[in-house]
């Protein structure tokens, strides 16, 4: 190794150092998605990042999506998908495949990837040991033609009531590093599905994490010049979102995040998915690859 690149080496390492420090043995909630799950080089980065952290004394919490992948297959037995406000319509059959990707492939597949990577990972759904109680989602559709606005039902879609940390806790205490999909059980035994996003950040206030990382397709929140802004305060996010800098589909994102961090949680972060081992850039590093949000 050249001498400047075993300096840079040794720059980082002492960079990362009070970082290190500040998250030993802290649990950090991360949401895996996006481009991260599709791409192989990401895919493997996000991996290591993963081992790496719970080798120095981080309890790493995954909790994954699969939209793309549940389509995929919804496809290939010719069953088409159907969104409402931008929920995925669940019957029954639906979510036997749901089940069948999120708490089969996708979830596995990531497992597979942490232990090929020296990682002891455990792989959940929330229906096991109880872990997310869920019930049924209504949402509400105002129509002209109605007095009152009408009540639409989305079968499997659930909205989470609890979530019990004792199983989470335990595998953290044992070393191992749970991996969960975002499948609930409700009072009528019934499976549902969540959003990722909501189950992540949930799980990060009932399990007092010091973070909340949501990866993501872009770079973080973005200023009307499209600049990354960062550091963040709840009072900062209401006027960005007051005067539409937020818009759209970061919304749900960043009220996710701000949930959390109005639940305990110390900070969270909106990070760049796209880019190989953003989990460490924006954890150990100065810089960061998104932004964060505190309270």
């Amino acid at each position: 190794m050249k001498k400047t690149n075993a300096n840079n080496v040794a720059h980082v390492l002492s960079e990362a150092l009070p970082y290190l420090q500040n998250l030993n043995n802290k649990t950090i909630v991360i949401k895996f998605g996006g481009n991260a799950m599709i791409d192989e080089n990401l895919k493997n980065s996000f991996a290591r990042d993963i081992v790496l952290l719970k080798q120095v004394g981080v309890n790493p919490v995954i909790v994954h999506g699969g939209g793309p992948q549940i389509g995929k297959l919804l496809e290939k037995i010719g069953k088409e998908s159907e969104f409402i406000n931008g929920m995925r319509v669940t019957d029954s059959e639906t979510m036997d495949v749901v089940e069948m990707v999120l708490g089969g492939q996708v979830n596995k597949s990531i497992v597979s990837l942490i232990n090929k990577n020296g990682g002891h990972a455990v792989g959940l759904t929330g229906k096991d040991g109880s872990l997310i109680r869920a019930k049924k989602m209504h949402i509400k559709k105002n129509t002209p033609e109605l007095d009152a606005p009408e009540i639409i039902d989305l079968g499997h879609v659930g909205e989470i009531t609890s979530i019990d940390p004792s199983l989470v806790h335990t595998l953290d205490q044992g070393d191992f590093i749970p991996v969960i999909a975002p499948i609930g059980v409700g009072e009528d035994a019934m499976s549902y599905n969540i959003n990722a996003d909501l189950v992540a950040g949930k799980m990060a206030s009932v399990l007092g994490a010091e973070k909340l990382l949501l990866l993501t397709n872009t770079a973080g929140i973005l200023d009307k010049q499209n600049h990354v802004l960062t550091g963040l305060s709840v009072e900062d996010i209401n006027k960005l979102k007051t005067d539409g800098t937020i818009h759209g589909g970061m919304l749900p994102k960043v009220d996710c995040a701000l949930d959390a961090v109005n639940s305990g949680v110390k900070t969270s972060h909106i990070i760049d998915g796209r880019v190989e081992h953003a989990v460490l850039l924006e954890l150990l590093t100065d810089e960061g690859v998104g932004t964060l949000i505190k309270n």
